[in-house]
């Protein structure tokens, strides 16, 4: 079996240690390599060819977007995933924009690390504690530029802000007077005109175009597992 290959940059001992005896205790990671500053980070890519790279935010002697931005041009072939202190909708985006394949909040549980890892092995996206699949492709195609409501009618705008809410489908239709089948079907619609396969990721794209109202919708998203937990409902 081909182990995947783990890189760890975070500047704290201990909390470094706990990552690299986690991946360690599983069959599937080897950990190839550690270190604790920023200036050291793109060499040692190079030097250990990482499947996945685990960055801190915070790490001495270069920015997060200064590295993200090496490693992209390094084209090392690593994944990288952004460990942060606290989920905030700039370092998500910016992290995003810039290549990172998920953001994850240090404070997650072991399980959520190694789920985290093998879904942006899998060519996921990671946010929080959710994988998405699309959720780059949708923030960095420049086709999507803003439009007259990207076609959604009143009534798919209505479910849209429902969705962001942290409605189920039951509970919109229940708000609106309609079957669960029709909001299921206006659900479908509403997918297919923006481009998106879940219930996060029309959330993240109505984030990013400021559909409704951008800030709130993420802040919906990031703060608590609540907010997760009612947008994977059905």
């Amino acid at each position: 079996m081909t182990r995947l290959r783990i890189l760890i940059l975070d500047d704290h001992p201990i909390f470094r240690l706990g990552l690299k005896e986690l991946f360690s205790s599983e069959p599937d990671f080897l950990v190839v390599g550690e270190t604790t500053g920023g200036g050291d980070a793109v060499r040692m890519a190079y030097k250990v060819r990482p499947n996945v790279i685990l960055l801190d935010n915070r790490m001495p002697g270069s920015s997060t977007a200064n590295l993200l931005t090496e490693f992209n041009r390094a084209k090392c072939g690593a994944r990288t995933v952004l460990m942060v202190d606290e989920l905030r909708q700039s370092e998500i985006i910016e992290a995003l924009q810039l290549g990172a394949r998920g953001v994850l909040g240090k404070d997650s549980p072991p399980e959520l690390f190694l789920k985290c890892v093998r879904a942006v092995i899998g060519g996921q996206f990671w946010i929080g504690q959710e994988s998405v699949v699309r959720l780059v492709e949708i923030l960095k195609d420049p086709s999507l530029a803003p439009k007259e409501c990207f076609g959604l009618t009143p009534r798919e705008l209505q479910i849209t802000e429902a969705i962001v809410d942290g409605l189920t489908n039951r509970d919109i239709a229940l708000q609106f007077s309609l079957s669960q089948q029709t909001v299921k079907n206006h659900i479908n619609k509403i997918f297919d005109k923006v481009g998106v396969s879940s219930r996060l990721e029309l959330a993240m794209f109505v984030v990013h175009h400021d559909i409704l109202n951008g800030s709130y919708a993420l802040s919906r998203l990031v703060n608590g597992p609540y907010a997760f937990s009612r947008l994977r409902a059905s």
